[in-house]
């Protein structure tokens, strides 16, 4: 968890009436993108009673009626297809970017130069270099950058995080996490696309299994070699990657983006003193012990709950965007090792 100072919306000075009534308006909302995710965003953020919807930004005609079709009352909302313009023609406090994934780092940059805070979706950005800038212009402008990772908020993987933090299991010695699930038709869209994708299954909802290895652990990856391979699309379906940790610890992420079920995940972090076991029903192993962990996968709030009580001052980022940095360091050293089929190391 990082803290972000933001400004305080309440003060102890005697204010008008006028000034208090504008320190109670909701957060202005920009949203760049209105496809499905960005409906699922809306949802959520309106549920906050914190925040509102004040422009709408897409190039496609189709996502924008299907936004208001499904709600309604947006109907009055003004839309744009650039979202420079958005940026310029209303007024508001953040934005949340729900483009594809390569558009993400202009996007944002543009979003802090207007002094708006930020939730990008996953990936936060396809390049290191890009992740570096992105971090050091939201602290230089003092604004929020969450990166809309929610497994964040899921008590088991909060459990599991504050007990390898308190030495439960011991150092971290091994990872191994699976993820497969049948991404490879689903390449027709923009998604198969690298300029649009930046990359396969890995970059996609694989982002989420590096992510929340990566979070749950604490260890930081020092080289990579992997295997890919693409199975006719233009972007990686599979992908074999191990790791060595800057600990010394190894692991393995395996990303299946074929196969005939559906979806399937499973983490399992082996430490000195026991092991947790994530996946299908969730299990924590120590000692020979076995415990039923069902009862910590209760969702503790969301990544738009979050975003807005960060602006507020209430809350710490939950998802920052160091995490965003670690997930594509991860995953720019495995794009470069299957390239070279060679070990690379993670760009510090």
């Amino acid at each position: 968890m990082e803290r972000i100072e933001v400004p305080k919306t309440t003060t102890k000075s005697k204010t008008s009436p006028a000034r208090a009534s504008r320190r109670r308006r909701k957060i202005r909302v920009g949203f760049i993108g209105a496809g499905g995710i960005a409906r699922h965003h809306y949802r959520q953020l309106l549920a906050t009673n914190q925040a509102e919807v004040v422009a709408l930004c897409d190039p496609s005609k189709e996502s924008l009626a299907r936004f208001v079709e499904q709600f309604p009352e947006t109907a009055s909302l003004p839309t744009f297809k650039s979202h420079r313009k958005m940026l310029d023609a209303v007024e508001m406090d953040a934005v949340e970017i729900h483009s594809p994934h390569t558009l993400h780092f202009r996007q944002a940059m543009d979003a802090l130069d207007h002094g708006l805070h930020l939730l990008v979706e996953k990936p936060m950005v396809c390049r290191v270099t890009h992740a570096r800038q992105l971090l050091a212009k939201a602290q230089a402008k003092r604004k929020v950058l969450l990166v809309s990772y929610q497994r964040h908020f899921g008590g088991a993987y909060r459990y599991v995080r504050e007990a390898i933090a308190a030495g439960r299991i011991g150092p971290v010695h091994f990872v191994s996490a699976t993820q497969a699930q049948n991404w490879l038709p689903i390449t027709h869209t923009w998604r198969g696309d690298p300029k649009l994708s930046g990359g396969g299954q890995l970059n996609d909802s694989g982002s989420h299994l590096v992510d929340i290895v990566l979070w749950m652990t604490g260890l930081k990856p020092a080289e990579v070699f992997s295997y890919q391979e693409n199975m006719g699309a233009r972007v990686d379906i599979l992908s074999a990657v191990s790791v060595r940790f800057s600990n010394g610890a190894l692991g393995t992420f395996s990303v299946v983006g074929s196969t005939p079920q559906g979806f399937y995940e499973q983490i399992q972090i082996w430490g000195k003193k026991g092991v947790f076991i994530i996946g299908p029903g969730l299990i924590y192993e120590h000692d020979g012990q076995r415990e039923d962990l069902s009862a910590q996968a209760v969702n503790e709030g969301n990544p738009d709950q979050n975003f807005v009580d960060a602006i507020l001052g209430k809350a710490e980022v939950e998802a920052p965007g160091t995490c965003g940095l670690r997930v594509i360091q991860l995953t720019q050293a495995a794009w470069d090792s299957a390239k070279q089929c060679a070990p690379v190391k993670v760009r510090g």
